[in-house]
């Protein structure tokens, strides 16, 4: 099994970086998964939607081939992102624009956001509002939310909260386990060639 993490910060460094990190040292742990990779947006590097995407542009199909091979191989995935003015970043909202569902479609993702206070809610509705029409990502229904995200899942263990680091650890752990269970589940479904229907390509 393949999962990918994507970091939704266009920073570097960033604490959504540190939290992608973590998560990966945990897959690569796990004997659910044989693979985790990590796709940063830090720097912002892919530019912003336009249609002619839907013409197959052949400038286009060079800058997202990198993107669509990783994640077409990828069978589950992990969204990292902050919160920034109560919202998701213009980058990672501009990635699910530019996937589509052979990419990512009916294939599991856990939401994790990743907060500097008490915040981090906003970005989970958001993106299980209006990220997953066409492409069909398949958000499962647990998330993580890391609040004070400096004060915990660092490596310097003087750096963490000794009462919330263990909740995390152990939180993450738990919800990557599930991702798993999800990612073997969905992959039946894609299988089945049921949700490959040429009427009905888009969500509604």
């Amino acid at each position: 099994m393949k999962i990918t993490i994507i970091s939704g910060s266009h920073r570097d460094p960033s604490q959504s970086m540190k939290v992608a990190q973590h998560i990966q040292r945990v897959l690569r742990e796990a004997d659910y998964c044989v693979e985790a990779e990590i796709f940063s947006l830090a720097g912002n590097p892919l530019p912003l939607w336009d249609q002619r995407i839907w013409e197959d542009d052949p400038e286009w199909r060079e800058i997202l081939q990198p993107m669509r091979t990783l994640f077409g191989a990828s069978d589950a995935f992990v969204v990292v992102s902050p919160e920034w003015h109560g919202q998701v970043p213009a980058g990672l909202k501009n990635l699910f624009l530019l996937c589509s569902k052979n990419e990512v479609g009916h294939k599991p993702a856990l939401i994790v956001t990743v907060s500097a206070g008490d915040g981090g809610a906003y970005p989970v509705a958001e993106l299980r509002m209006s990220s997953y029409k066409n492409n069909r990502i398949c958000y499962i229904p647990e998330q993580i939310i890391v609040r004070h995200v400096e004060t915990v899942l660092n490596a310097d263990p003087e750096k963490n909260d000794p009462r919330s680091d263990p909740y995390y650890q152990e939180r993450i752990a738990w919800a990557l386990s599930l991702l798993g269970q999800y990612a073997s589940a969905l992959k039946a479904v894609r299988d089945s060639g049921v949700a490959l229907h040429k009427k009905f390509a888009n969500g509604m």
